[in-house]
C-alpha cells in the first residue's frame, strides 16, 4: 500500500537531514502543555541520530499574521525536546538566511537543530519556489514526517521536496499505511463514525464513505442538520441552513448505510449548567437546543461498533467540554475501545475525548493529522506525500 520511499531506504550518515515535522503544538507561558505530536516523530529523529545523521527540524506553529511574531516562536520546543532527547538541542531564529545557514553547517553527526516557523515567511503558504530552495539548501536529504500537514502544498511541505531526494518519516509512513488500509482494503463491517459541528467540512467524506463504509453513524452537531432536512425542528440548535439541500441528497443516496441519531439531550442553553432532558426525534422548543447525542442512539451505535471489522471515528457526538452533555461521545469511546476491530481515530476532538477517557492504549491508531485524515477518508492526494520519491 505504501510505495514511496521511507529513511530505512536511503544512507543518512554524516548527512544533513532536514525534517518537516508537525510541531503545531499549544503552548502557554513559553511551556508545551501537549507533546503528542512531539512524541509521535521521535522515532524518525531517533533513528537519523542513530544512523549519523545531523537533525534540522523545521515546522509551523500556529498563524501568524505575514511576519515574525514571538508568540508563535519554536524556540520552547527546542528546549522541550532538549529534554526529551536528554542533550542540547540548538535553536536558530530564522529558518532560511544567513542565520539558518551558519547554525546548518556548524553541526556535527548527532547533533540537532531546531529552526525557526516557517510561516514567518508569508511566501511559505504560497509554495514559493525560491523559498523553497532556501529551505533545501540546508541539508543533502529531505524527510517529510508531518503528515498532519501533508494535505498542504507549502514551501516546507511539498516545494522543498523538488530539490533534494525527498522519503518519509516513520509517522508518515505508519499515518498512511492506516488510514490507506482503511479506505482501500478494510476488515469488514467497515463502521465510520463522524461527528463534529459542521456538514461543509465534511461532504466529500461522508460522500466517499457511503460508497466505501458498511455504515456510517453521525452525531455532533452535523446531525442536527440532517433533523432539519427531514422536517423536525430543531430549536435553536447548531444548524446550517445553506446545507440542508446536500444533507436532503446524502439521505437520499444513502439511506441504508447512514444511521442518525433516533434520541438527543437537549439543554435550554449553550452552557456547561444548562438544564438537559434526553428526548425522541421531534420537535425541539423553542430556546433549547441539541447538545448530545441520547441514550438509546448510544446502545444502538454501540452494537453496529460491536460487529466492526475496522472502525473510522472522526468528530465527538455532543458538546464533550460540558460534563453533562458528554455521556455519548464517551460512551462511543468506550465502545470503540471495547471493540475487536483496527480502531483508527483522527481529528484534534475525538483525539481529545479518548485520551480524556483514559482510552488511547485500547485504539490501534491515533491519527495526528485532523484536516489530512479528512482529505484520506475523501479520496484526495496528499501534495506533502506525492511530491516523495517512489519506491
Amino acid at each position: 500500500m505504501f510505495n514511496k520511499k521511507s529513511v530505512t531506504d536511503i544512507d543518512v550518515k554524516g548527512k544533513r537531514v532536514l525534517v518537516r515535522v508537525d510541531y503545531n503544538v499549544p503552548i502557554k507561558d513559553d511551556k508545551i502543555t501537549d507533546d503528542t505530536r512531539i512524541v509521535a516523530a521521535m522515532p524518525t529523529l531517533e533513528y537519523l541520530l542513530e544512523h549519523g545523521a545531523a537533525v534540522i527540524l523545521f515546522s509551523h506553529l500556529g498563524r501568524p499574521k505575514g511576519g515574525p511574531d514571538p508568540k508563535y516562536s519554536l524556540k520552547p520546543v527546542a528546549a522541550h525536546l532538549s529534554g526529551l532527547l536528554g542533550k542540547p538541542v540548538a535553536f536558530a531564529n530564522d529558518c532560511v538566511g544567513p542565520v539558518a545557514e551558519a547554525a546548518s553547517k556548524a553541526l556535527k553527526p548527532g547533533d540537532v537543530l531546531v529552526l525557526e516557523n516557517t510561516r514567518f515567511h508569508p511566501e511559505e503558504e504560497k509554495n514559493d519556489a525560491e523559498l523553497a530552495k532556501k529551505m533545501a539548501s540546508l541539508a543533502d536529504i529531505y524527510v517529510n514526517d508531518a503528515f498532519g500537514s501533508a494535505h498542504r502544498a507549502h514551501a516546507s511541505t511539498e516545494g522543498v521536496a523538488h530539490f533534494l531526494p525527498a522519503v518519509a518519516g516513520f509517522l508518515m509512513e505508519k499515518e498512511i499505511q492506516y488510514l490507506g488500509q482503511a479506505i482501500a482494503n478494510p476488515k469488514r463491517p467497515f463502521v465510520a463514525i463522524l461527528g463534529g459541528a459542521k456538514i461543509s467540512d465534511k461532504i466529500g467524506v461522508i460522500r466517499n464513505l457511503l460508497i466505501k463504509a458498511d455504515h456510517v453513524l453521525i452525531g455532533g452537531g452535523m446531525a442536527n442538520t440532517f433533523f432539519k432536512a427531514q422536517g423536525f425542528k430543531v430549536g435553536d440548535s447548531l444548524c446550517e441552513e445553506e446545507a440542508l439541500e446536500t444533507a436532503h441528497q446524502l439521505l437520499q443516496s444513502g439511506t441504508s448505510r447512514l444511521h442518525l441519531p433516533t434520541d438527543v439531550v437537549i439543554g435550554d442553553r449553550f452552557d456547561a449548567e444548562a438544564e438537559k432532558k434526553v428526548m425522541g426525534l421531534g420537535n425541539v422548543p423553542d430556546g433549547w437546543r441539541i447538545l448530545d447525542i441520547g441514550p438509546e442512539s448510544v446502545a444502538s451505535f454501540g452494537k453496529t461498533i460491536a460487529g466492526a471489522g475496522t472502525i473510522v471515528w472522526n468528530g465527538p457526538m455532543g458538546v464533550f467540554e460540558f460534563p453533562r452533555f458528554a455521556e455519548g461521545t464517551f460512551e462511543i469511546a468506550k465502545a470503540v475501545a471495547a471493540s475487536q476491530a483496527v480502531s483508527i481515530i483522527g481529528g484534534g476532538d475525538s483525539v481529545a475525548a479518548i485520551n480524556q477517557a483514559g482510552l488511547a492504549n485500547e485504539i490501534t491508531h491515533i491519527s495526528t493529522g485532523g484536516g489530512a485524515s479528512l482529505e484520506m477518508l475523501e479520496g484526495l492526494d496528499l501534495p506533502g506525500l506525492v511530491a516523495l520519491q517512489d519506491k
